[in-house]
């Protein structure tokens, strides 16, 4: 019998709220019931949020709220595939710090949690202040060492 070619334990897929994230998630679960992996949702926070949380004009806790309203629609729609779900939030954005991209963000998350797969969401860029992704995709598929599956 001969190896796969892919061995796959952990797929990141950052999220933003957005339906292409959503559909997202989908891809990640089917690939992650194929490998028998788990699937990681990092939830990625534009610059407006950041801006807001910053400066005190957007509550954090709402932020945090809302996110986490999204991500147990998330756990669900993983759970329907039989696939264990991790997540996290991380600022796609910093007013410190030069380097931070959403891109970059999505990155250093993969390396942290040792993803193996990405799926990233490919969105139009339609200038809602939440959708931050679009940003991302093309950094990810330029910078990523791991196999991405942009959707």
């Amino acid at each position: 019998m001969t190896e796969p070619p892919l061995e796959v334990d952990t797929v990141l897929v950052p999220v933003d709220g957005s339906d292409e994230s959503v559909e997202a998630v989908e891809y990640a679960a089917v690939i992650a019931e194929q490998y028998g992996a788990s699937v990681h949702a990092m939830y990625v926070l534009g610059e407006e949020l950041v801006r807001g949380i910053e400066s005190g004009a957007v509550p954090e806790e709402d932020v945090l709220s809302e996110t986490e309203t999204f991500m147990d629609e998330v756990r669900d729609l993983a759970a329907d595939y039989g696939v264990t779900l991790s997540t996290s939030n991380a600022y796609g954005f910093s007013t410190t710090r030069k380097t931070q991209h959403p891109g970059s963000a999505v990155l250093d998350t993969a390396e942290d949690i040792d993803a193996d797969f990405l799926v990233i969401p490919r969105e139009p860029l339609s200038g809602e202040p939440g959708e931050v992704l679009e940003k991302a995709a093309e950094y990810v598929l330029l910078y990523a060492s791991q196999p991405v599956l942009s959707v």
